[in-house]
């Protein structure tokens, strides 16, 4: 587009313009080859309602991501506000509130303890007083204050919403964008979330929403239109879009763009022909973006994240009564399959040379050590990545977010390592011996689930959902039964198979605990097909369990990292 849109207002002779609160100078997006967002120029004046508009996949989500900072474009640039600076590079700052069509507020929790929670990460501040005060500013300002003690998830759509709204507002943002804020809620619950946007611009916050709905259009003060594959067609009051596009209405509006001339044909008429009188120039007496409140809302330490973030994750789980019952009952459920699958006694008077019900009992208690820990992370992040993603654009370190997970998870994996031993050896499955023993033990779980919990979380954040989790788990647990030296000893493996035991999370934890127990002394072990496994300290296998723990630790950032990056182009 060669000029902006208020070069053109002028050149019509309109009013002057507000002061533009976004602009895109020459912007465009190409993936996998293919264009998703035509090149465009534009100005948004502060202080107004905007819809950005058309079919689907004509790119609107993808102009929101780049407007807001969320997306880097394939070229040109996006900025925020009179000083043009970076939409990229305001992440963290508070100016801008982004609220994706996926709720960023988790439904187990009551509405005020969700923004308790988003407030400390969000605001530097140490007077508590002072966050519970925005908090109840923002729930009256949303007319939410009536429902703050429920649990989200008994909210209804339009207040879920809201909810998520409420959320970005805490830090009093310039600009709010939102991508389909009306998508699948009723007519009612669509009109009271407009509302609520209307509101937002009185009180002088320039907002900015993809829809496809022709009665939300109608009550934006500006709408951009976009053609198939991303070409700007129009920009201007919703009232002169049918004339434009010559249509009887809004709802024409999209029949003539699908039908003729072609898309790049739209997008030349508007460069030719458009004109803009710059719809309603706001609402009199809304005071201007230097009046904002000079509260300065600077990152929140990490220190001060990882401690929010693990409260939250106890919340989130304590109030969650299956996810709950999951994670303490299928512990319960191995520990007692184990306990009536092994016979007393097979570890001997004092464990020395215990044959082979002995050994797969160790190697048993191994693998449940890398279950629990695994199944206890598989499923902490996949639900979370909308949350995820919007918090690390708010200053959320991944590294607080990976050490809050591991700092809830892991005191509950250590008692049910204990519970573990303490039933077995209880019920006559292990032998009696010294703290010492038991001690090694202890640890040896420990490191295990640990490590099993690491690529839990890791796997976690790779996959798209909880159903790709679900299937992940086989795949994940099957080398660690194969590959762990109990079925076939490692010694016996072909070559690959024993390069590939090196990883295996459950061979180290099989082999500490065999030497811990003393597997392989006496004749009789000694011949056994797994003594070179149980010769010899377990302190090589305890640094290996550290050595993958530090490898699950960083490839779980890794992705971490990843997922909460900008999205940008190929």
């Amino acid at each position: 587009m060669s000029a902006v849109v208020g070069r053109r207002a002028a050149a019509a002779g309109c009013a002057s313009p507000q002061p533009a609160a976004v602009r895109l100078d020459g912007v465009s997006v190409r993936r996998e080859r293919q264009t998703t967002l035509a090149p465009a120029t534009l100005e948004l004046p502060a202080r107004e309602l905007v819809a950005i508009a058309g079919g689907s996949g004509a790119g609107k989500t993808t102009m929101l991501e780049v407007m807001a900072g969320l997306r880097v474009p394939s070229a040109g640039a996006a900025s925020i506000g009179a000083g043009g600076v970076p939409a990229h590079q305001l992440a963290g700052s508070g100016r801008i509130g982004v609220v994706p069509q996926d709720d960023i507020v988790h439904r187990e929790l009551p509405l005020r303890r969700t923004l308790l929670h988003a407030a400390r990460l969000r605001i530097d501040s140490a007077d508590p007083g002072d966050v519970e005060r925005k908090v109840d500013e923002v729930l009256d300002r949303l007319d939410l204050s009536s429902r703050s003690e429920l649990r989200v998830g008994s909210l209804s759509g339009g207040q879920r919403k809201r909810a998520s709204i409420a959320v970005e507002l805490l830090t009093r943002p310039e600009v709010l964008f939102l991508d389909e804020p009306t998508s699948g809620l009723d007519p009612v619950s669509a009109s009271e979330v407009v509302s609520t946007l209307r509101a937002l611009v009185r009180d002088g916050v320039t907002v900015v929403m993809t829809t496809h709905d022709p009665a939300q259009i109608e009550a934006c003060d500006r709408v951009v239109f976009l053609a198939p594959d991303g070409h700007l067609a129009f920009v201007g009051p919703p009232s002169g879009a049918p004339r434009h596009f010559g249509a009887d209405d809004l709802v024409g509006v999209y029949h003539a763009m699908a039908a003729t001339p072609s898309p790049a044909e739209w997008s030349e008429r508007w460069h030719r022909h458009g004109s803009i009188s710059g719809g309603r120039a706001g609402v009199d007496g809304v005071p201007s973006t230097d009046d904002r409140p000079t509260t300065r809302f600077g990152l929140v330490g990490g220190v001060r994240q990882w401690s929010v973030l693990t409260r939250r994750s106890a919340e989130v789980v304590i109030r969650n009564r299956l996810t709950l019952a999951v994670l303490l009952g299928s512990p319960a459920l191995v520990i007692a399959m184990m306990a009536v699958l092994f016979r007393p006694g097979e570890f001997g008077d004092h464990g020395a040379g215990g044959g082979s019900g002995a050994t797969q009992t160790v190697f048993w208690i191994a693998f449940a050590g890398f279950f629990f820990g695994l199944t206890f992370g598989l499923l902490q992040i996949v639900g979370e990545r909308a949350i995820l993603h919007r918090e690390a654009f708010a200053g959320v370190r991944p590294s607080a977010y990976l050490g809050s997970k591991v700092t809830f998870l892991l005191p509950v994996l250590v008692v049910v390592a204990v519970a573990l031993l303490a039933v077995l050896r209880l019920l006559d499955r292990l032998p009696g011996a010294g703290w010492t023993v038991y001690g090694a033990l202890l640890l040896t779980l420990v490191l295990e689930s640990l490590a099993g919990l690491l690529l839990g979380l890791a796997a976690s954040a790779m996959v798209a959902d909880p159903a790709q989790a679900t299937l992940a788990l086989p795949m994940l647990c099957f080398p660690q039964v194969l590959l762990a030296g109990a079925v076939v000893p490692v010694d016996e493996m072909a070559g690959p198979g024993r390069f590939l035991s090196i990883a295996m999370v459950t061979r180290w934890a099989f082999e500490a605990l065999g030497r811990s127990l003393d597997l392989g002394s006496g004749a009789a072990a000694q011949a056994a097909p797994h003594a070179s496994a149980f010769g010899g300290s377990a302190v090589p296998g305890w640094a290996a369990l550290v050595a993958l723990a530090a490898v699950g630790a960083v490839g779980a950032m890794a992705v971490l990292r990843r997922r909460s990056a900008h999205r940008s182009h190929p």
